[in-house]
């Protein structure tokens, strides 16, 4: 079997995430949707609410599962039998941020990663910016799936 982690914060989840999930439906039997828990990490939203959001989100994919993790992502994707981890790529930074972790993880822990550049309708769209806007008090409920309230 084909299995991805597509590992986040996903706080909240964007379209996005969802252009990069839909994309690689065809690549893999099963993509593991998996939020990263870092208690050090400041999230707008809680737990409970982005997983609310992703399962609304994306409950109609029948081969999607939700999961939640802490530790690093090749030790999850090796619990849950994934060779890959699917990451979205807006433009050249994250490229290069997620190029040395990429090759980390293939060497270590011998699970490939899988780049999918995002379509040009959804490239400039990034959790940081929805979060910026909600702060302020701002529409960005063309940005994601449906109206996430902070």
């Amino acid at each position: 079997m084909r299995r991805a982690v597509f590992p986040g914060s996903f706080d909240p989840i964007t379209l996005g995430h969802i252009d990069i999930i839909d994309r690689a439906m065809p690549l893999f039997d099963e993509i593991i949707v998996a939020i990263g828990v870092n208690a050090e990490k400041k999230t707008m939203w809680s737990l409970e609410d982005r997983l609310q959001f992703i399962q609304e989100a994306l409950g109609k994919y029948d081969k999607v599962r939700i999961m939640t993790y802490d530790g690093l992502t090749a030790q999850f994707c090796k619990e849950q039998e994934a060779g890959y981890i699917l990451r979205g790529l807006r433009n050249a930074l994250d490229f290069s941020y997620e190029r040395s972790i990429a090759q980390t993880n293939a060497r270590i822990a011998g699970v490939e990663s899988i780049f999918i550049i995002s379509s040009p309708g959804t490239s400039h769209i990034s959790s940081t910016i929805v979060r910026d806007i909600a702060r302020h008090g701002g529409d960005y409920s063309e940005l994601v799936p449906f109206k996430v309230s902070p």
